[in-house]
């Protein structure tokens, strides 16, 4: 089905493109991950947005059409699924995501990671999580107790999987990366950790999670990934409901950070550091010790008003 009509007004280059309503974002999102659009108009709707940049009511449009289409992790306790998306994986840094999900996991909470590669050259999640012996799940389930899962996107949604792997003709990110960042696949109590990489998509992140009522932790992760940098205390933000519950501006303060990095950055060598930090809870980044205490804060708040 041709979306012709809609690339003539996201199209017009940065200064002269005009933005769609909600519902106009919801059935272009829909054509798209339905598989409607021929190949070359989807080229052009990924090529335009990215040139034009969503806002925070286009991006709340694509997670409607999203909403009708996800599969669904069930929750039918009180407590929130912790989600971390996971899409960027390591490049500089070790990969410290699935470090967030056990410590997380140690708090007692349920934590979801889900997650794909568009590009070959990180080191992803889903490597590092199988090093560590952690359950990468074939289908779609309840988490039991204070569990830590894997599971893929295109479980979760073949559509969108479609449309993330349009990175790899066009060599750029597209709608989906943001989109994949910001959904909940959980059905029940969830809260989600979304992270951006450049300041430019903290207010319209912050605006969609604000218009989906969202309970969320967003912050400026490690190289994408939606964990805080071991480095630096950066800004956080904590919404229950869409509602700003707590706001940290550190305005980007070094760390102590006496953490001696491992020389490679392998899923295996990842892992085995990973096992060190959590044998000695002392070597951990305060700032990734700072999340945890924030998304354990928020989401008992959560679970209270339940």
């Amino acid at each position: 089905m041709s979306i012709s009509h809609f690339i003539k007004d996201i199209g017009r280059g940065k200064q002269g493109a005009r933005d769609l309503n909600r519902a106009q974002a919801a059935e272009l999102m829909g054509l798209v991950l339905d598989g409607a659009v021929p190949d070359l108009q989807l080229g052009a709707f990924c090529i335009a947005m990215r040139v034009k940049g969503e806002t925070a009511q286009e991006m709340a449009g694509f997670l409607d059409a999203l909403d009708s289409r996800i599969l669904r992790i069930p929750n039918e306790s009180a407590v929130p699924v912790v989600v971390l998306p996971s899409y960027n994986g390591a490049r500089r840094l070790p990969l410290f995501t699935p470090l967030l999900a056990l410590l997380l996991s140690a708090q007692g909470f349920r934590v979801l990671v889900h997650g794909g590669n568009t590009e070959d050259a990180r080191i992803s999640t889903e490597e590092v999580m199988r090093e560590l012996g952690l359950t990468c799940l074939s289908a779609l389930r309840g988490l039991n107790g204070s569990e830590v899962v894997y599971l893929k996107t295109e479980q979760l949604c073949p559509g969108l999987w479609r449309l993330l792997q349009v990175r790899r003709s066009l060599g750029l990110r597209n709608s989906g990366h943001s989109l994949a960042k910001l959904m909940n696949p959980v059905n029940g109590p969830a809260l989600l950790v979304a992270s951006y990489t450049h300041r430019e998509y903290e207010n319209s992140m912050l605006e969609t999670l604000q218009l989906m009522r969202a309970h969320a932790l967003l912050l400026r992760g490690t190289e994408g990934e939606p964990v805080a940098d071991p480095r630096r205390l950066r800004k956080s933000v904590l919404l229950k409901a869409g509602v700003v519950f707590a706001e940290n501006d550190p305005q980007d303060t070094a760390a102590i950070d006496n953490t001696a990095y491992p020389v490679g950055l392998s899923a295996a060598q990842t892992a085995d550091y990973i096992r060190s930090l959590l044998a000695h809870p002392d070597t951990i980044p305060a700032p990734i010790k700072a999340q945890v205490e924030q998304i354990s804060e928020l989401a008992l708040t959560i679970s209270d008003a339940t």
